[in-house]
C-alpha cells in the first residue's frame, strides 16, 4: 500500500479515529531518529536560512531527529 492510499483511508475515517491516527503520527515523529540524510538535508536548510524562528525550528529537529525524544 502506498502512502498516498494511505492517506485516502484516513480521510475516510471517523473524526475520532482520525484523532488517534495524528495523536499516532506526533508520537512517532517525536521519536523516531531521522536518517542520515534527513539530518543532511535539515543541514543544508539551517545553513542557508536568515530567518531565526526557522534557525531555532530546525536546530530542534536536528537534535531530537539525531537522539529522538
Amino acid at each position: 500500500m502506498t502512502s498516498a492510499a494511505i492517506i485516502e483511508e484516513i480521510k475516510q475515517l471517523s473524526p475520532a479515529e482520525q484523532v488517534e491516527v495524528i495523536q499516532f503520527t506526533s508520537e512517532l515523529a517525536r521519536k523516531r531518529q531521522l536518517t542520515a540524510t534527513e539530518l543532511g538535508e535539515l543541514a543544508d536548510r539551517l545553513a542557508t536560512s536568515d530567518d531565526s524562528a526557522e534557525i531555532i525550528r530546525l536546530k530542534s529537529a536536528m537534535t531530537r531527529g539525531f537522539y529522538g525524544e
